[in-house]
């Protein structure tokens, strides 16, 4: 019978592990003593994490569809290896494993690597096979190819031959792809400057989008906005890392997230416009090609109201032909072209709706976008719904900090706290926030307001 986690963490550590406790918290740090860099990160946190892996009843747990028991797995595996690295392990990890590993994966992409790799079924293939395949220097294609098999992107089956996983087969398609060379051309370079410019500006937090890292780094006077409309590719790009960001996260206006059928669609007013139209239900401001809409009308097609879709012309102009044509409900989402920045045209909407937008402005960005919005919300009736992310003050998702780092960044501005939120909203808007619903742990939420009414 193989041995259990614990047996081999037994095995691993000896029986000494509370004197061993005891000796790391009654000493004191010398960093003249490098002998810390060959021992565990946090020796002490090891058992109790093994004990949590054991504790999963992995019988009973569909992993491919409980998101929530993959993530609680996920997050303890993580911390279990950080535990266990040593500080030169993790250095090494950090400053050569994976550099490496990104741009060897940029490689493949763009020389087709994982496409040949996939055909077949994605059976075994020798690297003399896929060398020839893209016209590859063989002894160069071996190392790689070990070097992703080390970083377990693809299966190594026998001397010199590999198939793919999952993940090298996503690599395949564009929005994993793309999302690679979106941040390799775009977002590296800003990030890669981000210490250079801190202390050009003495350590302080960027706060505008035409000075900060990002135009730093590209040596630019260009917003990040408007690069990515300077060419095509950037803009391809961009779009796949959209799909793939929102890709497996659950459905916004889901009973999981936020239950538009109880909030949203019960209470609308279907009384016609004073021009004999059908009142707005939701409008979508900012909200490129209309995923989020369409989803909406997925999960609820018999919906009342109409649907409106805005953003600038450039974006509208290549709104998917489906937008235009009816959908599930035989109606259909209206097309409309508009700057947040300026009045909102569609006037006494049941909601108004921002997905990634307001993590893209600094604060007073966003109130002047607010400030449009709010000029148009009917008092007690009108709903505005931000998806984004809400970061807690304690025990922090590292999707939500990579992403506030890149905001800042790429754009001077920032994720933000409930208590971050709470100030820019109320305090900075005038807006009620009525409660901030979603499940957490990295996961986009809903923050539902209102007009705040005059005391």
């Amino acid at each position: 019978m193989a041995p259990s986690i614990q047996e081999l963490y037994h095995d691993f550590v000896g029986n000494d592990v509370p004197n061993a406790k005891h000796r790391r918290s009654s000493s004191s740090f010398d960093p003249n003593d490098i002998s810390i860099n060959a021992r565990p990160c946090d020796l002490g946190r090891v058992s109790g994490l093994v004990d949590d892996i054991a504790s999963y009843n992995w019988g009973d747990i569909d992993f491919a569809q409980d998101r929530n028991a993959r993530i609680s797995l996920l997050s303890k595996a993580r911390s279990l290896i950080a535990a266990l690295e040593t500080p030169r392990e993790t250095l090494l990890r950090h400053i050569g494993a994976e550099t490496s590993n990104f741009y060897t994966i940029v490689i493949g992409i763009e020389t087709n690597l994982f496409h040949e790799m996939a055909k077949d079924s994605g059976s075994p293939k020798t690297a003399t096979r896929l060398a020839e395949a893209i016209s590859f220097d063989p002894d160069l294609i071996r190392r790689i190819l070990r070097h992703l098999a080390s970083m377990n992107h693809i299966i190594q089956t026998g001397e010199d031959e590999y198939r793919p996983n999952n993940f090298s087969k996503a690599l395949t398609t564009s929005p994993i792809a793309g999302s690679y060379q979106f941040y390799r051309n775009i977002c590296l370079p800003a990030m890669i400057n981000l210490h250079k410019w801190l202390k050009t500006k003495s350590y302080q937090s960027p706060t505008t989008t035409i000075d900060n890292p990002f135009t730093f780094g590209h040596q630019t006077s260009q917003t990040f906005f408007e690069v990515i409309g300077s060419t095509a590719k950037n803009t391809e790009h961009f779009n796949d890392h959209m799909v793939a960001y929102c890709q497996g996260q659950p459905a916004w206006c889901s009973n999981s997230v936020y239950s538009a059928a109880d909030r949203l669609i019960s209470g609308f007013d279907a009384s016609p416009q004073p021009d004999g139209s059908d009142p707005v239900m939701l409008v979508d401001i900012g909200g490129n090609v209309g995923h989020d809409l369409q989803t909406f009308v997925s999960h609820y097609p018999s919906h009342p109201g109409r649907l409106v879709l805005q953003d600038l012309p450039s974006v509208i102009a290549v709104a998917p032909p489906s937008l235009t044509s009816p959908l599930l409900n035989g109606k259909y989402v209206q097309l409309q072209e508009h700057d947040f920045f300026t009045p909102q045209p569609v006037v006494g909407a049941r909601a108004y709706y921002l997905h990634h937008i307001m993590h893209d402005w600094p604060d007073a960005k966003c109130v002047s976008i607010l400030s449009q919005i709010k000029k148009a919300m009917k008092p007690g009736y009108s709903r505005l719904l931000i998806n984004e992310q809400v970061i807690p003050e304690k025990k922090a998702s590292w999707e939500a900090t990579y992403l506030d780092l890149y905001m800042m960044v790429l754009f001077g501005a920032r994720e933000r706290t409930e208590k971050e939120w709470l100030r820019l909203l109320e305090d900075g808007c005038g807006l009620k926030v009525l409660g901030m619903y979603g499940p957490g742990g990295g996961v986009e939420g809903i923050i539902e307001c209102e007009v705040a009414l005059e005391e």
